[in-house]
């Protein structure tokens, strides 16, 4: 299994928009490099903004 996916790829998997994994990626920093996006590294990312807003509405 390739761990290195393009944004629509990436959107499939995980089930949010084309857009929205770009914008997230954008604003967590995470790279896109070639026009692949590392699964691993966003998945995390995904993770840490998920209980940081989950926190948040505590």
């Amino acid at each position: 299994m390739p761990n290195h996916l393009t944004p629509e790829e990436v959107a499939k998997e995980t089930g949010i928009d084309r857009d929205e994994v770009i914008r997230i990626c954008v604003a967590e920093g995470v790279p896109i490099y070639h026009g692949k996006i590392d699964k691993t590294l966003f998945q995390a990312t995904l993770e840490a903004v998920g209980s940081t807003a989950s926190a948040s509405r505590s």
